[in-house]
C-alpha cells in the first residue's frame, strides 16, 4: 500500500501559482515549469501589471493560466497546489503568509525576509499549516555544490575559505538568455508608495530596531545588497563550512566591491563580493586543509545550462599534487531546486532551505552590518 501511495505521489502533477510576473519568473520559473511539465503546470498568475500578466500568460504551455492582481486569490484557489512567489522582497513575507494560511508549500525567491520580525512570522505561520516554506537559494541544489559539501566533510581540518561573488551587471546575462524578457511600468502610484512605505518599514525594522546601526541611505543599500546577491553566498557558505563565530571587520563599500572577514573555530573566511562593469560571473567558493583544496564555481543562473563544477586539489606523496575536476550533470540549479521542491510537497518533506534555516541569514546579515556601520 505504502509504495502504490508513493508511485500515486511521483506521477503526480503540482499546479502552480506564480506571484509577480517580472524578470525572474520569465528568464527562470516560468521556463523551467514549461520544461518540467511532467511535474509542474502553471495554472494561475499574479501581478500588479496587466500587461506583464498578459505577457506571460503567453509564455506557459499546458493551457492559459487565470490572471489575477489579488495574492489573497491566487493563494486560495483550489487550481493552485504550490504558490511560488517571485515578486518585489517586500511582499515575500506577506504572500509567503497568505500560501500558508492556505495550506500550501510556498517557494519564497531569496531573500526571504531581512529581519528577525519577520522570518519569525514566517516561521509562526508554518506551525498551523499543512505548507511549509522552500527559500530559494539554488545554488546550494546543485549537484556539484553538494559534492563539494561532501569533499569538505572530508577534511581532517580546515584551515582557510574564500567566499567570492563579484559579477558584471545582470543585464549583461539576461540579454543573452535567449527569453527575451519585458518590463512594464503599467502600475499605479498607489502601488509604488506602498511597496516604498514596505521597504522602508522593514529597513527601519531591521537596521535600527533589531541590528543597533544607524539608517543612513548606504546602510539601507547594503543591506538590501546582502539580502539580495548575498544570501545566495552566506546560505552556502553555511551549507559547506557551517556558520562563523563572529565577524572581524568588514568594508563595506557599494556601489563597488565589499568585503567581510569571518572568525570560524581555528580559521579565518574571506568574503568579497560586489559589481563591476567586466561581463564575466566570478563566483565561488574555495575551501582549504593542510593537504586539500575543494574550489566549487558557480556561473550565471540566467544562462541556462552554464557549468557548476568543482574542483579538487591534494597533495601526492612524493611531493606533487593531483587535481580532479567533476560535473556530474548538465541539469542547472533552477531545474535541480525546483524537482527538490516537487519532492518536499508530494512526499511532506520540510526543505533544507526552510524559514528556520533562512533565519540564520539574518542573523549573518546582523553580525556584517554591525561590523561595517556605526552603532545608532
Amino acid at each position: 500500500m505504502a509504495d502504490a501511495k508513493q508511485q500515486d505521489a511521483a506521477g503526480r502533477i503540482l499546479r502552480v501559482g506564480v506571484i509577480g510576473c517580472g524578470e525572474i519568473s520569465q528568464v527562470a520559473h516560468i521556463p523551467n515549469i514549461n520544461f518540467l511539465a511532467h511535474r509542474f503546470r502553471t495554472t494561475y498568475l499574479c501581478d500588479i501589471s496587466d500587461q506583464s500578466l498578459r505577457h506571460c500568460a503567453q509564455r506557459v504551455q499546458g493551457g492559459t493560466p487565470k490572471t489575477t492582481s489579488s495574492a489573497e486569490q491566487l493563494c486560495s484557489s483550489p487550481d493552485v497546489d504550490v504558490v511560488l512567489i517571485a515578486n518585489a522582497d517586500a511582499y515575500h513575507v506577506e504572500h509567503g503568509i497568505l500560501a500558508l494560511k492556505n495550506d500550501k508549500y510556498c517557494l519564497i525567491e531569496k531573500p526571504a525576509a531581512l529581519s528577525f520580525r519577520d522570518i519569525d512570522r514566517l516561521i509562526e505561520a508554518e506551525k498551523t499549516s499543512k505548507g511549509k516554506v522552500f527559500v530559494g537559494t539554488m545554488r546550494r541544489y546543485a549537484t556539484t555544490f553538494l559534492d563539494a559539501v561532501q569533499e569538505v566533510g572530508g577534511m581532517e581540518k580546515i584551515t582557510y575559505a574564500r567566499v567570492r561573488d563579484i559579477i558584471g551587471l545582470n543585464t549583461t546575462f539576461v540579454d543573452q538568455s535567449g527569453t527575451f524578457p519585458q518590463k512594464f511600468s503599467d502600475f499605479s502610484e498607489a502601488d509604488s508608495q506602498d511597496r516604498l512605505r514596505r521597504e522602508d518599514d522593514i529597513l527601519n525594522q531591521a537596521l535600527s530596531e533589531e541590528f543597533g546601526v544607524v539608517v543612513t541611505p548606504g546602510s539601507k543599500r547594503m543591506l538590501r545588497v546582502l539580502g539580495g546577491l548575498g544570501t545566495h553566498d552566506l546560505s552556502a557558505m553555511r551549507e559547506i563550512i557551517g556558520m562563523p563565530q563572529s565577524v572581524a571587520g568588514a568594508v563595506l563599500t557599494f556601489p563597488g566591491i565589499f568585503g567581510v572577514l569571518f572568525q570560524y573555530p581555528g580559521f579565518p573566511v574571506t568574503y568579497e563580493s560586489g559589481l563591476n562593469g567586466i561581463p564575466q560571473f566570478d563566483a565561488h567558493i574555495e575551501v582549504y586543509s593542510a593537504t586539500k583544496i575543494v574550489r566549487v564555481e558557480f556561473d550565471s543562473p540566467y544562462v541556462k545550462g552554464l557549468p557548476v563544477t568543482v574542483t579538487v586539489r591534494e597533495t601526492l606523496g612524493e611531493g606533487g599534487f593531483q587535481e580532479r575536476k567533476m560535473r556530474k550533470t548538465y541539469e542547472d540549479p533552477y531545474t535541480l531546486e525546483m524537482l527538490d521542491f516537487y519532492d518536499c510537497v508530494v512526499h511532506g518533506k520540510t526543505p533544507k532551505s526552510s524559514a528556520e534555516d533562512a533565519r540564520k541569514d539574518v542573523q549573518l546579515f546582523e553580525m556584517i552590518m554591525k561590523a561595517g556601520f556605526k552603532a545608532a
